[in-house]
């Protein structure tokens, strides 16, 4: 077969499933043995043995415990108060700020994220407390709305994140390094768009409705309902940090002081903990099923040189590290609009990978970088799975969640080009601490 040819034939074959609507754990299968059995000419009993082989070894990854472990953790917290307690606690501290209780949205979504680790809860559940809240009190909805959808995509990004864990099985990078790397990140990107609600409101103040200040001894009473999130980010992040446990021993630790916390406030119930349980199995089985079949359609890929071809076409182009990067972006742009961020990691880490590192990036910033991009297509349609969640919780519609949340798409892909000039801003942290 010639040069390109296999290559090219797989890539046809991805979105002819794609297009066809086929389910992506199926998709991934049957691009595999097509491909290995078309393209490399294997038969179906060594086909079988090495995706009995690999589909097993994947599944059974040690590190991928950590996922129903987070999930469950923030089902169980969606189900209780705590992120009433956490706006509550927020409101004292931000309302004198231009922009006020928008910017508990900001602090909302980023100390939640913290725990949760998943962009879609955290949009959920900061949602259904301050959407309502800041309709009521006359906030401008498309502000509100957009920062939602722009702050809920902080569950990808800010440690413990689910995608940061898939990356760092698939590129085989320390997952503790990768929540390392999310934080200076994280923390930029919450300062980006909060500074965009300040100058907005500085220059039209009637988008946030001025409000009582509080003072000193509201302010410091308003600790108390922050405490319960704090102290679970001080038990799964400082554990992990501190060298005390692993991720999947920080989850499990997590996970029993949200119960603890849930039983002393009088909140867990068995018809709660069983819709948690169901929530999470579905979730969990979905998403590990997604892991172990892209494990062996890398390996596939493997068998039909898929990767050595594209990094050979590439490289014939004779492009700068900077402008694959950019190339790399458009790329996910495009990719972000018809899936979502962790198929189209899983799709394309085994292929895009040993492209950048060749080109000299370091994985663990290539990781950060590509979670950016994931979160670009949880706020584009038309499978933004953060607008999708506001348009259920609120009627609004597709395209005017689109429109208040570009902004916030803007200020992300600032974001990504700033991280890509200064890698220093991802690698610093790991660094220090690994």
């Amino acid at each position: 077969m010639d040069m390109y040819a296999g290559s090219l034939a797989v890539f046809v074959l991805m979105f002819l499933f794609l297009g066809v609507g086929v389910w992506l754990f199926v998709g991934f299968l049957l691009l595999s043995v097509v491909g290995l059995m078309l393209v490399v000419g294997m038969d179906i009993p060594r086909i079988g043995a090495i995706m009995s082989q690999i589909m097993w070894r994947s599944a059974s990854a040690w590190e991928l415990s950590a996922i129903p472990l987070f999930i469950l953790m923030g089902d169980i917290i969606f189900h209780t108060d705590m992120a009433r307690r956490l706006f509550r606690g927020l409101a004292p501290w931000v309302n004198h700020i231009p922009g006020r209780l928008l910017h508990a949205n900001i602090g909302g979504c980023t100390l939640f994220s913290a725990i949760c680790g998943s962009s879609v809860a955290t949009t959920a559940t900061i949602a259904k407390i301050t959407a309502g809240e800041l309709r009521t009190r006359g906030y401008d909805q498309d502000l509100a709305l957009g920062s939602l959808a722009g702050a809920g995509t902080f569950g990808l990004m800010i440690p413990p994140s689910i995608n940061m864990i898939i990356y760092g099985v698939l590129a085989e990078v320390s997952i503790a390094k990768m929540f390392a790397a999310g934080v200076i990140p994280g923390l930029i990107l919450a300062s980006l768009y909060a500074g965009y609600i300040i100058v907005r409101c500085l220059i039209n103040p009637s988008l946030a409705p001025a409000s009582e200040r509080a003072g000193w001894p509201e302010r410091l009473a308003s600790l108390i309902d922050l405490m319960p999130i704090a102290l679970l980010i001080l038990i799964v992040l400082g554990s992990i940090y501190l060298g005390i446990a692993t991720p999947s021993e920080s989850a499990a630790m997590g996970l029993a002081a949200t119960l603890a916390m849930a039983l002393v406030t009088r909140q867990l119930s068995l018809p709660m903990l069983v819709r948690a349980l169901m929530s999470t199995a579905r979730t969990s089985a979905m998403l590990l099923s997604l892991m172990a079949a892209a494990s062996f359609m890398s390996a596939a890929m493997g068998y039909m040189h898929v990767p050595q071809d594209v990094s050979m076409a590439i490289g014939q182009l004779d492009l700068a590290p900077y402008m694959l990067i950019l190339i790399l972006g458009l790329f996910y742009v495009l990719l972000g609009c018809p899936l979502d961020g962790i198929s189209m990691m899983v799709m394309s880490v085994p292929i895009v990978l040993p492209l950048v590192v060749n080109a000299g990036f370091d994985p663990i910033w290539f990781g950060v970088f590509l979670i950016v991009m994931a979160e670009l297509g949880q706020v584009t349609p038309p499978v933004g799975f953060n607008l999708f969640v506001l348009q259920g919780m609120t009627g609004f519609s597709m395209a005017r969640l689109s429109v208040a949340a570009f902004p916030f798409f803007l200020l992300m892909c600032a974001a990504g080009a700033l991280f890509t000039v200064f890698p220093q801003l991802v690698t610093w942290l790991p660094n220090v601490l690994f």
